[in-house]
């Protein structure tokens, strides 16, 4: 059964064409008021960007929305968890100081920020799912406890995922440490042909896991903890995991996160598809778009909504001179353009197997 996705494109010549304007407009669309709960606490799930990079969702977007949850009766608060990786949203101390640093005050949003699990990632409820991979996940706690929800996605590519979207930002993003672990467990390994022992990837482990060998990165493969931070920052791609088997597990995991996330809860989602990146928006750089803006989509299904997103971005024209290597013609997979063994799009086919919502979808564009 397809699902509407409603989305508005970024053109605009007129006051009431503006993003501001548009994201109004989408919100009543898609029917987001019957998500708030009168008076109860209503998370806006949203990633604030590392320290360094600036590719994250304005700050004045998510105001848009507070608005419209406050004047439909909710109490919106902004919120993430903490990383698995050292950095500087690795505590809720450092995370909220780095949101603040990103623009993301009262004064600007109009509403409190809470780092879901707690100062130090231990505050989670573990919620049953029983599925292939795992009889329950954990989910930050104070996420778990609201029933209302809306999870703003910045659209991007990621490293062993294929792309970060709604799927992603309830997986990783609503999990504490200890749940992001357990949806990463995938190992990278050193090819020594290409290491230059430069060891930046030492620098950047937060289990310590890495050392050199006569001039070689080693990995621990009992201290190593999966987050792939390692692979992001090397710049000989020396280091690679075993895209065969680790990675659609890898990805299989992420999405029964994603499933447990939302149990219980009246969810709506925005994906973002401007400043579309290479990578995640938690590394501490944000690399040049490699395709232009596109705009703005919502929807109440999360996999939906990334199924548009990812037919949008592959629709487009990639360009020259980006990350994206291969794959630049219209219609073609923008994606495996980047990393050619990805397969972004078993997300959305497991996501549907075990319920999570529906890769089938009706485009309706606003504007």
């Amino acid at each position: 059964m397809s699902r509407d996705v409603f989305f508005a494109g970024l053109r605009a010549r007129d006051p009431c064409q503006s993003s501001i304007a548009k994201l109004h407009a989408l919100f009543e669309a898609a029917g987001f008021g019957d998500c708030i709960e009168k008076d109860a606490p209503t998370a806006i799930k949203i990633h604030f960007g590392e320290r360094g990079n600036d590719a994250y969702i304005n700050p004045v977007f998510a105001r848009q929305v507070v608005d419209k949850i406050r004047e439909h009766g909710g109490k919106p608060f902004l919120t993430d968890s903490n990383t698995l990786y050292l950095g500087s949203r690795s505590n809720s101390l450092d995370h909220i100081i780095t949101a603040l640093e990103h623009g993301f005050s009262y004064a600007t949003v109009a509403a409190p920020i809470l780092i879901a699990d707690g100062i130090t990632g231990k505050n989670f409820r573990e919620v049953k799912i029983a599925k292939r991979h795992f009889n329950r996940v954990l989910v930050s706690g104070d996420i778990a406890d609201v029933t209302s929800m809306f999870v703003l996605s910045h659209f991007k590519g990621h490293e062993p995922a294929g792309f970060g979207g709604a799927i992603k930002n309830l997986a990783m993003g609503c999990a504490p440490p200890a749940g992001k672990q357990e949806q990463h467990s995938a190992k990278p390994i050193v090819a020594e042909e290409r290491c230059i022992g430069c060891a930046k990837c030492l620098a950047t482990c937060p289990s310590s896991a890495i050392c050199l060998v006569d001039g070689k990165s080693v990995i621990d493969k009992e201290s190593c903890i999966g987050c792939f931070e390692c692979m992001s920052i090397c710049p000989e791609h020396a280091i690679d995991v075993d895209w065969e088997t680790e990675i659609p597990q890898f990805i299989e995991r992420l999405v029964e996160y994603a499933f447990g996330t939302s149990i219980g809860k009246k969810v709506g989602y925005f994906n973002f598809l401007t400043n579309i990146t290479p990578d995640c928006d938690c590394l501490p750089w944000s690399d040049a778009p490699i395709v232009p803006d596109i705009g703005f989509l919502a929807s109440r299904d999360p996999v939906a909504i990334d199924a548009a997103s990812f037919d949008l971005v592959n629709k487009q024209s990639g360009i020259r001179g980006s990350a994206l290597a291969a794959n630049l013609n219209e219609g073609e997979d923008k994606f495996q353009g980047l990393r050619k063994r990805t397969d972004a799009f078993r997300q959305i086919r497991y996501a549907e197997e075990i319920g999570l919502g529906s890769g089938s979808y009706r485009l309706v564009e606003l504007y």
